[in-house]
Order: structure tokens, then C-alpha cells, then sequence
């Protein structure tokens, strides 16, 4: 039986690459999604460096035919996914009223709208084998929303609304669904370490009995 896949959407250094190194130890294969090519290399080389099997495929998270089409190479080449880690996301500086509405529609469609559109391309399969896990990264903005990150605020609150529902959604099919909702800045060696961030991600996916963790300090 071959390994099960990981993918993740939105790939990069930090949160992404810790759930890949995570899972990869415990099996998984891993193929990462991101528009930067030589981003994405560098990651491929650190997993199998630490002995991880992971694949790049560039891809844009705001494009739904880039999407797919991601995905199509995925499913030819690597088989089908059992794991979707969606992490992409955009940070910008902005208070409402001084925030441009094609700003916030821009990065509405890669706080959300990808996840949407990623999350479609693995629910089939999913629905059809009763089994698959799906992961998305949240923010503590949601619950508390920041005045000077207000797209990310709106961003992060819009796609915990889309958890939520997907996971009431797709329980009766036997599929889990879950976000940890991270309340700080990610850092190596603060609480917010990207390992201990992906320790959690790692619970989600063998325990299943939450929708929801909230990675904050009390």
C-alpha cells in the first residue's frame, strides 16, 4: 500500500512546512502548493533532506483553473489525496476606512476563496470513500478582530465560517474537518513555534473530536 498525501495549499516556511515535516515522519508524502517556484524547491529540499518524500507544484491560490489543474497533476501523478492542509493567506496593514475595496476582494480570494476552491477539489473523492481529512489554518483575528489588519481580520473570520459549515457539511460522510485558530504571530522558539503549531494540526487529524483548536496564551 503506498504512502497516504498531504497536500498543502499555500506552502512556505513556517506553519506549512513544520505540518510537513509532522506528517512526513509519520508516513505521509507531501505535495506543496505555491505560486514561487524557487520557494517551493528550497521547501522539497529541506522535507528530503530530513528523509520527508514531498513534490512542488506551482499553482495560484486566487486562480480556480490554476487550481485545478494543480490538482489534476496531483491525482496523474501522485494518486489521490487523503490529507488537505490549506495555509494560504494574505497580511497586510490596513484599517477599514482606509482599506481599498479591490484590495479587499483580492485578498478575500486567498484568505477564502481559495480555500474554497481547494477544498473542492478533494470533497468528491472524499465523499465517494467516506474517509479524508481536511485542515484549515485560522487566526485569532477571527474571534478578535485587529483594526489595523482588517481584510486578514475579515479574512480569517469569513474562512472559520467556511470550517464550520464544511465541517457540519461533511460529517455524515465520515469526513473530518478542522482549524487551529492561531491567536500570534508564528515564530521559532516563542509559544508560537511553527513545530508545536503543527503537534496540534497532528492531534486534530488522529483525535477528530474537535472542529476547532485555539493555539493562544491565556
Amino acid at each position: 500500500m503506498s504512502k497516504p498525501l498531504l497536500v498543502i495549499v499555500g506552502a512556505g516556511q513556517g506553519v506549512s512546512a513544520a505540518v510537513a515535516r509532522k506528517f512526513g515522519s509519520n508516513g505521509f508524502r507531501v505535495a506543496l502548493i505555491a505560486r514561487n517556484q524557487g520557494s517551493l524547491d528550497t521547501l522539497v529540499n529541506d522535507l528530503k533532506d530530513e528523509t520527508v518524500e514531498a513534490f512542488a507544484i506551482t499553482a495560484d491560490a486566487t486562480n480556480t483553473e490554476s487550481v485545478e489543474n494543480a490538482f489534476r497533476v496531483i491525482r496523474e501523478q501522485f494518486g489521490t489525496p487523503d490529507v488537505l492542509l490549506y495555509n494560504a493567506a494574505v497580511i497586510s496593514q490596513s484599517t477599514v476606512s482606509n482599506l481599498n475595496e479591490q484590495q479587499l476582494i483580492d485578498e478575500f480570494k486567498v484568505n477564502v476563496v481559495g480555500a474554497l476552491t481547494s477544498v473542492k477539489q478533494v470533497v468528491p473523492a472524499f465523499v465517494e470513500r467516506r474517509e479524508g481529512t481536511i485542515l484549515i489554518t485560522g487566526g485569532g483575528l477571527a474571534i478578535t478582530p485587529n483594526p489595523e489588519y482588517a481584510s486578514l481580520s475579515i479574512g480569517k473570520a469569513g474562512v472559520r465560517s467556511l470550517t464550520y459549515s464544511l465541517a457540519q457539511e461533511l460529517k455524515a460522510h465520515s469526513i473530518y474537518v478542522g482549524t487551529v485558530t492561531i491567536g500570534g504571530y508564528v515564530s521559532k522558539g516563542t509559544f508560537y513555534d511553527p513545530d508545536q503549531i503543527a503537534e496540534k494540526y497532528w492531534e486534530l487529524y488522529q483525535e477528530r473530536d474537535e472542529v476547532e483548536y485555539v493555539f493562544a496564551q491565556s
